[in-house]
């Protein structure tokens, strides 16, 4: 059930603060024992950085695949209610007995909308995709991606009292446009909640020597899985972003930032299997590319990952290059790119030229930036620090450590189980 108005005070409640994965994980593990569950997301749909994958681990599935079970689970059980483009402000009480304040944002589009896109049709105004990562862009009437839950459009506050705004009501047959919607803010007391908060990709042009953002034809790891996305810029094309030409040699630069102590000091796990799995995107649509991985310690936890690391070391068309790099230079005439790093087995200075390169950012908690209205304690790089002796609230996923999705998955049922315990023990 998806509810967007305020909600009639119940008793042992449980708030999961997130709806990406480990957050969908831990909302179904205590509402399909019988507990009420309130899901906040401050985007305006759930899934996370898992919608935005092209596939995860550990099938190379599409996301559709674990995303479009929870959302039927999460339609049929009336213990969930569902606050999307919402945030808590604030946190107030002890275990068992809390009371927060949710701030919910205008959609501008209600329960009507039927998702039949007569209003993005009717929009004459374009903004940056930021489900793409700003790689192409979309109407200012948008749904978020093809399988968006909830199923229904977003009206970009940019053209609110415009024209466009206008066209666009008048475009939907269903009544679903409000032009007038205004923030609301809501109270909800729980028992317990649980903050699936997530993790962002580290902001790539902080690393002033790896060139992005100066260089077109340098990306990062989450933007590599939009490009392979059938839903993504290019349709699943891999491509070049300066010409649109397909890449002959690819560059992969492991810990983009991470185990630095400039930027993010520790390691954040996902990164090595992320770029194996992008080159496995590169060998399906051009067998013959070359691919080169530059890296400081090449990570594959568990015998399955291992066995995925082996198949393309045995790649006589990939090339693993331990050594960190040093600097990316470009040629200004052609869009290609030159590695530059100290190969650490030979010792011999490497200059390799690509025509694009992929930088694996790290994995940085959301609750570094964004300050997170409750008591909790934080380690030195943001993530939440779970206190179990004190209770009632607790960190799932990747708010509490960097994890690929299968350990997000096992780590918010145990935070469910420990939501539930707060209730029990109240």
């Amino acid at each position: 059930m998806t509810q967007e108005q305020g909600a009639a005070r119940a008793s042992g409640s449980i708030m999961v603060v997130g709806g990406g994965i480990s957050g969908l994980t831990a909302a179904l593990e205590a509402a399909e024992v019988g507990h009420e569950v309130f899901i906040v997301e401050k985007l305006p749909y759930l899934g996370g950085r898992v919608s935005q994958l092209n596939n995860y681990f550990p099938k190379l599935c599409p996301p559709t695949c674990g995303l479009e079970i929870n959302f039927r689970r999460i339609k049929d059980n009336p213990n969930i209610k569902v606050f999307t483009m919402a945030e808590v402000t604030k946190v107030t009480g002890t275990p068992g007995n809390y009371e927060t304040t949710v701030k919910i944002s205008p959609r501008y589009v209600n329960d009507n909308c039927t998702a039949c896109g007569d209003c993005a049709k009717a929009s004459q105004t374009e903004i940056p995709n930021e489900f793409n990562f700003g790689m192409d862009k979309t109407k200012a009437a948008y749904l978020p991606y093809p399988m968006a839950f909830p199923l229904r459009y977003v009206i970009s506050p940019q053209v609110i009292g415009t024209e466009d705004a206008k066209r666009i009501k008048e475009a939907c047959k269903y009544n679903a446009v409000e032009l007038d919607m205004e923030p609301k803010t809501i109270k909800l007391p729980v028992a317990s909640i649980i903050w699936a908060t997530g993790w962002q990709p580290y902001d790539a042009t902080k690393i002033d020597n790896l060139g992005f953002g100066r260089h077109k034809n340098i990306i990062t790891n989450m933007m590599m899985e939009r490009l392979a996305s059938p839903s993504g810029p290019t349709k699943g094309n891999i491509v070049r972003p300066s010409d649109q030409k397909a890449p002959e040699s690819i560059a992969f630069v492991q810990c983009a930032g991470s185990r630095d102590e400039n930027h993010l000091p520790y390691c954040s796990y996902i990164c090595c299997m992320a770029s194996l799995k992008h080159v496995a995107y590169i060998r399906e649509l051009y067998p013959k590319a070359k691919c080169h991985i530059f890296y400081i310690d090449l990570r594959a936890p568990g015998n399955r990952y291992e066995k995925f690391y082996k198949k393309f070391k045995d790649d006589p068309n990939t090339v693993f290059i331990k050594g960190k790099v040093a600097e990316v230079l470009e040629d200004t005439a052609t869009g290609d790119i030159t590695v530059v790093a100290e190969n650490a087995v030979t010792g011999e200075k490497i200059s390799q030229k690509v025509n694009m390169v992929v930088l694996a950012t790290g994995m940085e908690p959301s609750a570094a930036e964004t300050k997170l209205p409750a008591d909790l304690k934080f380690t030195d790089d943001g993530f939440i620090l779970n206190d179990y002796a004190k209770g009632g609230m607790f960190a799932a996923g990747c708010a509490a450590k960097p994890a690929d999705v299968v350990s997000s998955n096992q780590h918010a049922t145990g935070m469910a189980l420990h939501a539930i315990q707060t209730l029990v023990n109240r």
